[in-house]
């Protein structure tokens, strides 16, 4: 069984679908798998902070399960120990949202396997996901890549928290995110959940960029990550450019080896918006 986690909010909805339609277009095992999505309601701080719906949750089973009958989701809506957690928090307003913080709850969740593939919704596998989820991670709390930015302007071995690979067995014993939902409660970060990991690390595997690219596409790239990056062209800025805008991958990024997802994703987003209107 492949273990992997998504976090977010119903609007992340999209990005969770490419994702897993890339993971099921670009591997060849037959191996099942678990998707493990948090989610919850903190409305109250914003009126698109509402949960991933259980609609959506039941459109995305139909959607795994014509890939294998044994994939499966589960839905854990961590509305309670975030307010316990962190309601009120130096990092409540941070750089992004607060679902950026629920991964930090993976060791409070009754069943959540020893080896789990945390994948921010932004993602797209290039390759086959065997390549990444097989790693040797015995030793370590986690495995990551570089932060494309970050390895330059803040240190060599800083890494991107968008795709981690967690050793859960030896996080509980090193308390890992125990002690990174410390230093959330306690200070404001830079980067908030991503600064409280690396923070809290004893020891982690330092992963090739290929397995996180959040700037380039070669044909080696495991993963590509639209995150939001540096154009220098016309002048210079940023853009955030998520997969499912298939217009602007197409035109700005001009990729097309995404196709024969996208244009699934777009079919079953269709299926789906048509499905809210039947009565």
């Amino acid at each position: 069984m492949v273990n992997i986690l998504f976090c977010g909010n119903s609007g992340v909805f999209d990005g969770i679908l490419t994702c897993a339609l890339s993971i099921f277009k670009r591997s060849a095992s037959a191996e099942p798998f678990s998707f493990y999505i948090f989610t919850m309601d903190v409305s109250h701080l914003g009126s698109g902070y509402t949960p991933i719906t259980e609609r959506q949750i039941r459109f995305f089973d139909g959607v795994i399960k014509e890939y294998n009958p044994e994939n499966r989701v589960r839905l854990v809506d961590v509305t309670d120990f975030y307010i316990r957690e962190f309601s009120g928090c130096p990092n409540e307003g941070a750089y992004c949202s607060p679902y950026t913080l629920i991964r930090l709850f993976a060791d409070e969740i009754d069943g959540i396997p020893d080896r789990l593939l945390y994948l921010d919704a932004d993602i797209l596998f290039n390759r086959d996901i065997h390549l990444l989820y097989d790693i040797d991670i015995d030793g370590y709390e986690y495995a990551a890549a570089n932060d494309h930015y970050g390895k330059y302007l803040i240190n060599p071995r800083y890494i991107n928290a968008g795709v981690l690979l967690f050793n859960m067995k030896y996080m509980r014993e090193t308390r890992l995110l125990e002690k990174a939902r410390g230093l959330i409660r306690a200070k404001k970060l830079t980067f908030a959940d991503q600064s409280a990991i690396i923070r809290s690390t004893t020891r982690k595997k330092l992963l090739p960029q290929r397995f996180n690219d959040q700037k380039f596409l070669h044909k080696h790239t495991v993963v590509r990550h639209f995150s939001k990056r540096l154009f220098w062209l016309p002048y210079p800025h940023t853009d955030n450019i998520k997969q499912w805008q298939v217009s602007r991958v197409h035109k700005v990024f001009g990729y097309y080896c995404f196709d024969d997802i996208l244009y699934e994703y777009i079919y079953l987003s269709e299926k789906f918006k048509r499905g809210n209107t039947e009565k």
